[in-house]
């Protein structure tokens, strides 16, 4: 059994009510919205139709004006009914806990105004009423103490932010550009390369060769040789961080610049190109 209730719209003519359909049926969930749609199709000027009942099975038959203009007057008054009731509903709402907080408020200063005053007026002595109690006292005094530590404190502070340089810390050093290679594991590492000390040069023996021919800018001294830099590393070089491996190599020594002639003595001159050289046999030596 279906409990929608349904109503039926149709023309009394006998015309379409809409398209083709000479009737449209409606149906709602409950029977004031039935009441409602019914009233807005009575404002519309959609009116209900006359149930023509034996007044034997229900009595005498009431009659009833279908007036439009009454209807709608009617309509209007119950809609503007409706409107105050729902104004009043919310004034009741709003003034309903003011009216209970009045009612307290009210109540309570009476009480204060014919008993409680008359009790503080017999205890006899009022001032006992208004002295601070044991625990309150010693709260307020810690409350003292702390502040003006606090203060002591913030004092101290300042004097040390104000006194004191700080350098800003430098930034830290970019060692990302160095190229860490994995030192190799202790069963493959070779021993490392005895490398030798460099060798003197054997001392000269007999007279000494001439020096070089000295500079245009101190005739005197011949210039000193440069000295020669250390040689390149060993082609199986590992890690600096293994201790056994990195071994500095030794520099060797710069080659002894033969000592120049005093300045007494002069020097020969180079031999010219048209003059023919002479050749004269050397000395005997003290060794020979």
């Amino acid at each position: 059994m279906s409990t929608k209730h349904t109503f039926a719209i149709f023309n009394t003519e006998s015309r379409n009510v809409y398209k083709d359909l000479r009737q449209i049926e409606l149906a709602c969930d409950t029977q004031e919205d039935v009441d409602s749609w019914k009233a807005s199709f009575l404002r519309a000027g959609v009116y209900p139709e006359k149930d023509q009942v034996d007044s034997e099975d229900t009595g005498p038959a009431e009659s009833f004006s279908m007036d439009p203009q009454l209807e709608r007057q009617v309509e209007t008054i119950r809609n503007l009914v409706d409107s105050y009731i729902g104004i009043v509903n919310k004034s009741i709402r709003d003034l309903m806990p003011k009216t209970i907080m009045h009612l307290m408020i009210n109540s309570a200063k009476d009480f204060i105004h014919s008993e409680l005053l008359a009790y503080l007026y017999s205890c006899g002595d009022q001032g006992s009423l208004m002295e601070e109690s044991a625990d309150q006292a010693q709260r307020r005094d810690e409350m003292l103490r702390m502040y003006h530590a606090l203060k002591e404190a913030l004092l101290i502070i300042g004097d040390i932010s104000t006194t004191t340089v700080s350098a800003p810390v430098p930034p830290p050093v970019d060692d990302t550009w160095r190229t860490k290679e994995p030192s190799p594991p202790p069963q493959a590492r070779p021993a490392p390369a005895a490398v030798p000390p460099p060798s003197r040069p054997p001392a000269a023996r007999g007279p000494t060769a001439a020096p070089p021919p000295s500079s245009p800018q101190n005739p005197a001294f011949g210039a000193p040789l440069i000295p020669s830099r250390p040689g390149p590393p060993p082609v199986n070089t590992y890690s600096a961080a293994d201790p056994v491996v990195n071994v500095p190599l030794i520099p060797s020594r710069p080659a002894r610049v033969p000592p120049a002639l005093p300045p007494g003595i002069p020097r020969r001159p180079p031999a010219a190109p048209g003059r023919p050289t002479i050749i004269r046999p050397s000395e005997p030596s003290l060794l020979d």
